[in-house]
């Protein structure tokens, strides 16, 4: 069995929070050679979008695997003595423990890590994104997985027409439930049209029994009480052969939808696609950027990566997305662009409501007319 991990942290920005310094970079890259030497892992690739680098691998340990996440652990330590040598900015800000504690549940970097027996070919694509949540995931798995619009292959693939099944997670009462696609559609649609609290964890094929697609969802602000920074999720789909083609999973990011992050990660904003050279948010901390890296997986290797959004077929979202994130700002601190209230729990509201509690009143009572 091999295992594929994307394991991901910000430990400082280079310059605020737009990129990845490229000392941090190569840091990463010479650790994870040095890991593939010793035996630790089969491959690995180190990427990064906006100011958090992602470490892709290969193993054989398993997911939740100690001796993989404690890797990554202390190479996430090392970006972070690199970014508080050059000044970076919010250096080491997703390590939120001094120590490792058997693996990363709770402790700050983000990760999604996926088990499966190689196909003959194993086309496999690992998106990275940058100022946005979790659930930003929600609405293109949906378009992958269960919608015929999107996905020609769950209508004339045979292996597809039974559908796939959701586990979706309730992020605030840390519960879970697997959803039935097609069967139980409409339900699934109920949670996961909410991805500030109900994010698709993994996808699963009812056909061949296997897993599909794999996210991270950890939520910074619910883990350190604060508000720490976005939470910059990744997620890997596997393609092909009964699971949807490249580009049926890449074609729900020809439209630039609407998610959370943005400045301070308090705002809503279009997703924008671009290129690893154009994955550096500038423009009000945004518009949130994804990368979409295509690899080949052969005997545990990476073969590639393809740069997928490389590529012109998504120029017109990205101009859309541009227009979009005009639109939007011109709202400044109203709603829709601002988040709703009960999304701004971990920024200054907080303190807000406290310091004015004491100035509201209840409303005098409406004279009635006799």
């Amino acid at each position: 069995m091999t295992t594929l991990s994307i394991i991901k942290a910000d430990t400082g920005g280079f310059v605020g929070h737009s990129s990845v310094h490229p000392d941090m970079l190569a840091a990463a890259s010479e650790a994870l050679r040095e890991a593939i030497g010793d035996g630790l892992l089969i491959d690995g690739h180190a990427s990064s979008c906006g100011d958090d680098i992602s470490l892709i691998m290969t193993h054989e340990h398993g997911p939740d695997a100690e001796p993989v996440h404690s890797f990554a652990w202390h190479l996430f330590g090392q970006t972070t003595t690199i970014a508080k040598r050059l000044g970076l900015y919010g250096a080491g800000q997703d390590l939120l423990s001094d120590a490792f504690s058997g693996n990363l549940r709770g402790m700050g970097p983000g990760y999604a890590e996926l088990e499966f027996t190689e196909r003959p070919s194993e086309p496999v694509i690992c998106f990275l994104a940058d100022k946005t949540e979790p659930g930003a995931w929600n609405l293109p798995l949906y378009k992958m997985f269960a919608d015929p619009f999107n996905t020609a292959g769950l209508v004339i693939d045979s292996k597809m027409h039974a559908g796939f099944s959701f586990e979706v997670y309730d992020l605030y009462e840390e519960k879970r439930i697997v959803f039935d696609a097609p069967a139980q559609l409409y339900d699934l649609l109920m949670y996961i049209g909410a991805p500030a609290r109900y994010v698709v964890h993994s996808v699963h094929s009812k056909t061949l029994g296997e897993q599909a697609a794999a996210t991270s969802t950890q939520r910074l602000s619910l883990i350190a009480g604060k508000y720490v920074g976005k939470d910059d999720p990744v997620m890997i789909v596997r393609a092909q052969s009964g699971l949807p083609a490249v580009g049926e999973v890449l074609e729900p990011f020809a439209f630039p939808y609407s998610v959370a992050g943005c400045m301070r990660g308090s705002h809503h904003a279009p997703i924008m696609p671009v290129s690893i050279a154009q994955a550096h948010p500038a423009r009000f901390d945004g518009p949130p950027r994804i990368v979409a890296l295509g690899f080949q997986i052969k005997d545990g290797k990476l073969v590639g990566p393809r740069d997928l959004f490389d590529d012109p077929s998504f120029d017109r979202a990205r101009a859309q997305a541009n227009e979009m994130m005009d639109y939007l700002r011109r709202h400044g601190p109203f709603e829709p662009h601002r988040l709703a209230l009960e999304d701004l729990e971990y920024t200054t509201m907080r303190q807000l409501e406290e310091r004015l509690a004491d100035r509201w009143e209840a409303m005098a009572p409406v004279a009635v007319r006799q």
